[in-house]
């Protein structure tokens, strides 16, 4: 009868662990991807300064992705404050503001908002 019990609370145990690990795996799956989009719109707020097809206070969308292309620089380096400015530096200082933000994204989520700015190239 020991050995029954016993072994009733061993397997127990282990389907607790395992829904447990069910249901972790469950989350991970559910986790939604940021789009480079919504960090643009939102968290970076970006969008504050640039718009896809006109100069506000900062270059258009089209025009970062365009001289980025030519020069085959990287956006992603520049969110990072790891290289210079190269379509407007005398913006420069007003978009170092914004660093205290990108710095604190991850490689990942600069690289979406890199690919959303590159969609705007033609």
């Amino acid at each position: 009868m020991k050995k029954i019990v016993l072994a009733l609370v061993f397997v127990s145990i282990l389907s607790c662990k395992s829904k447990e690990e069910k249901m972790q795996a469950e989350v991970d799956e559910s986790a939604v991807k940021v789009s480079g989009q919504e960090l643009f719109e939102g968290e970076g707020n970006c969008i504050a300064c640039h718009q896809p097809d006109q100069k506000i206070i900062g270059p258009s969308l089209q025009e970062i992705a365009k001289i980025y292309k030519e020069k085959d620089a990287s956006i992603v380096l520049f969110l990072k404050e790891e290289s210079d400015p190269i379509i407007d530096p005398s913006q420069y200082d007003i978009m170092k503001t914004n660093f205290a933000i990108t710095k604190t994204m991850s490689d990942e989520e600069l690289k979406a908002i890199e690919e959303y700015i590159y969609s705007f190239s033609k």
